[in-house]
């Protein structure tokens, strides 16, 4: 999948190893690494498994929009299809169309 950024300084956190680190720390960093290339991997957003260690998950509420997958517990990486998918029946997004995400932030919003 294609993988932009909300802002200038979060792309520049995330392409730089030295930088993950810094701002995550290194368990973190290595952590995001993985996800960030399970994410790339990833054709379209329906082949991030659903399952533990990444247990990708539609979020509710305020960010309906937005998808997260797991991190260190309680941390999420959140992110957005940066394109607008169909939807299915019952209004959720059809996964198997969003080919690009935008990575909105890394938080513990419970």
């Amino acid at each position: 999948m294609e993988i932009t950024f909300r802002t200038k300084k979060l792309a520049q956190t995330f392409n730089s190893v030295s930088a993950l680190r810094k701002a995550y720390g290194e368990r973190m960093a290595r952590v995001l690494m993985m996800r960030l290339a399970v994410l790339r991997d990833a054709s379209n957003l329906s082949m991030v498994p659903t399952l533990p260690p990444n247990r990708r998950h539609q979020l509710q509420g305020k960010r309906a929009r937005q998808y997260a997958v797991d991190l260190i517990h309680p941390y999420r990486l959140i992110f957005e299809p940066a394109d607008t998918p169909a939807r299915k029946v019952g209004g959720e997004v059809n996964t198997d169309e969003v080919t690009a995400i935008t990575i909105i932030e890394v938080i513990d919003y419970h």
